[in-house]
């Protein structure tokens, strides 16, 4: 079992996007910090994800598509686009993925890949935020339309518990 982490958004979307893809078997929500210049905890996910399912540079292509990759705003230091890597090896080699990915982007990519140092796993209650109820109004509105551009895009990767689910938004 392999983990590597995510920020980008909300960590409530980046859940639920992870969650529903094959090979992840279990998606821990809340907040990571990293020692690479960031002081400050943002909202994140680790992703625990089964290689021979699903590989790296797919998770982070999908993490790339389904965030505002490329764009920066007032509110990056709470969703800070980022990779946390949990050693060397991933490190490059998420720094090598997006530098490939990049041409498929009319705009610089500003996701960062750091190190991950510390995590702090969200309250009880807001954990599988989604999947608990997808009919609150911040899952129809800002959950649903980044599963319907990973469902548009990664179809492939869906893991079957969740196809008919996410067909019908």
């Amino acid at each position: 079992m392999q983990q590597i982490g995510f920020g980008g958004s909300c960590h409530w979307c980046t859940e639920a996007i992870f969650r529903s893809l094959r090979g992840v078997q279990k998606v821990d929500q809340g907040w990571i910090a990293s020692d690479g210049g960031h002081t400050q905890p943002s909202e994140a996910v680790i992703v625990h994800f089964d290689e021979n399912e699903i590989d790296l540079r797919t998770l982070i292509a999908i993490h790339l598509y389904t965030h505002s990759c490329t764009s920066t705003h007032s509110m990056r230091g709470k969703y800070r686009s980022a990779v946390y890597t949990f050693d060397k090896e991933q490190n490059k080699f998420a720094k090598a993925a997006i530098r490939k990915l990049q041409a498929d982007f009319g705009e610089l990519i500003i996701t960062e890949v750091l190190p991950f140092v510390t995590f702090k796993l969200n309250d009880e209650n807001y954990l599988d935020y989604y999947y608990k109820d997808p009919s609150k109004p911040f899952c129809q509105n800002i959950v649903n339309p980044k599963l319907s551009a990973l469902l548009a895009r990664f179809e492939k990767y869906i893991a079957p518990e969740y196809r008919e689910q996410l067909a019908r938004l």
